[in-house]
């Protein structure tokens, strides 16, 4: 039975994992990603972020395997409102790190890890930019509060909230009114 070393760095806004030297086994990081982190990506949707990120690295001879979840919330406007709307973010990123030029193969199935390919010469992995991809990916299109959480202000103005009574008088001058009897 082989032992496994388990290594955890604690490490902040960074996003790198060191390939050389990493140890044999399982090593694991931990960032935090916050407004500054997609403020870096110049995202002006995401208004703030309180992200975990936990990375799981395993490492066996050339291959590297990459686990990563990421957990929080996020800060976006409303679509409807336009007040602030926190979204929670549960993440999960399975990855293969594998060495040389990327081969044509076929996209991953379900429950397959993506495949990354980097050159030969890296020393650093840079996993900031899947994390953001991963993220705003996890995001729904449409960012809305739950019904009736909606700021009342701004809802004012949504929708028509006149009504309007159309007498029969108007009808008439309505060029549309003689088609209502077509049917009849």
């Amino acid at each position: 039975m082989r032992a496994q070393i388990y290594l955890r760095v604690a490490m902040n806004d960074k996003f790198i994992i060191p390939l050389n030297g990493l140890a044999a086994g399982k090593n694991e990081f931990f960032w935090q990603a916050d407004r500054e982190f997609f403020n870096s990506f110049e995202n002006a949707e995401i208004l703030d972020a309180q992200l975990d990120t936990d990375v799981i690295v395993e490492k066996s001879g050339r291959y590297i395997g990459v686990d990563c979840d990421v957990r929080g919330t996020v800060t976006v406007e409303c679509d409807r409102c336009l007040d602030e709307l926190d979204m929670p973010v549960d993440v999960e990123i399975r990855l293969s790190v594998k060495y040389g030029m990327e081969e044509n193969s076929e996209e991953p199935q379900p429950g397959e890890r993506e495949v990354i390919f980097i050159p030969d010469t890296d020393a650093e992995f840079d996993m900031s930019q899947i994390i953001y991809d991963y993220v705003c990916l996890s995001l729904p299109m449409q960012r809305v509060h739950d019904e009736g959480e909606c700021n009342p202000e701004a809802m004012k103005y949504y929708g028509c909230p006149i009504e309007i009574e159309v007498s029969e008088d108007e009808d008439v001058a309505n060029p549309f009114a003689t088609l209502k009897d077509l049917f009849k």
